[in-house]
């Protein structure tokens, strides 16, 4: 990187967090200190419950101050929370109309059962309407990592599924999720468009914003961040991402003691 960033943003799942996972300690220490440096996004497919229970209860002897500087984006982007006055308030929210809904439901359900993807030995709901998102879970919200991983290890099942839905709802946008999911929002809304609105809400330009994700790849859902032109960070796992801030923590603070 040339410049210090001035706001680091994050995926969730297998970025910050194992898949559904809550913060491990270490990444949780190092999300605290990145926080008494700049701002920071967490922007994932998950809703505002998953991000309470991965991220914002793991974060302990965090100010309120710093906090202030913690941007939340549940469901890629299609909402926005902040910390104020002690709790977390919801700033904007793209919703889905009901026949969206209704649409995106019924198309991802027939498509999944003519491709075979319909399982029945699940953990929890295969559908989950997020208001600003509907969500397709191959093996239920609650599956286990490995059986995810098992899945579809290369990709190829979602990839397929997502092509099959989005002809089926040409009006929506349909992305590869997690390791297991299909999301469809509102036409033209992915986590650019997400990083779009921050930068504008922040007046944090793009060009002055880090991101970090475990699915850079062209079908992955990070990667419409890489071609707005965003700089990026590819990880393969939370671990990395915690290497990484250890490196990137000291620089930070070595250019904010230069700048005193």
């Amino acid at each position: 990187m040339t410049t210090s960033p001035r706001l680091v943003a994050f995926d969730l799942d297998d970025t910050l967090a194992a898949s559904k996972s809550p913060l491990d300690p270490r990444m949780a220490r190092l999300l605290v200190e990145l926080l008494d440096e700049v701002e920071v996004c967490v922007i994932s497919g998950g809703q505002i419950a998953q991000f309470r229970m991965q991220l914002i209860d793991n974060l302990t002897d965090v100010s309120d101050a710093a906090l202030a500087r913690l941007h939340l984006m549940p469901t890629c982007g299609t909402q926005y929370y902040r910390h104020v006055d002690g709790d977390w308030s919801q700033l904007y929210n793209e919703r889905l109309t009901d026949d969206e809904k209704a649409r995106a439901l019924a198309s991802v359900e027939s498509a999944a059962r003519e491709l075979g993807y319909w399982e029945s030995d699940i953990w929890g709901p295969i559908l989950e309407d997020r208001d600003s998102q509907i969500t397709f879970s191959a093996l239920g919200q609650a599956a286990p990592v490995a059986a995810k991983m098992a899945w579809d290890p290369t990709g190829e099942k979602k990839n397929t599924l997502r092509e099959a839905v989005q002809a089926l709802v040409p009006d929506l946008e349909v992305r590869s999720g997690g390791s297991t999911s299909v999301d469809i929002t509102r036409k033209g809304i992915d986590k650019a468009y997400g990083m779009t609105k921050l930068a504008a809400l922040t007046d944090v330009p793009l060009d002055d914003m880090l991101f970090v994700g475990d699915r850079l790849d062209e079908n992955g859902n990070d990667y419409p961040v890489k071609v707005l032109g965003v700089e990026c960070v590819a990880v393969e796992g939370w671990e990395d991402t915690a290497a990484f801030l250890e490196k990137l923590i000291p620089k930070l603070r070595a250019a904010a003691g230069a700048s005193a």
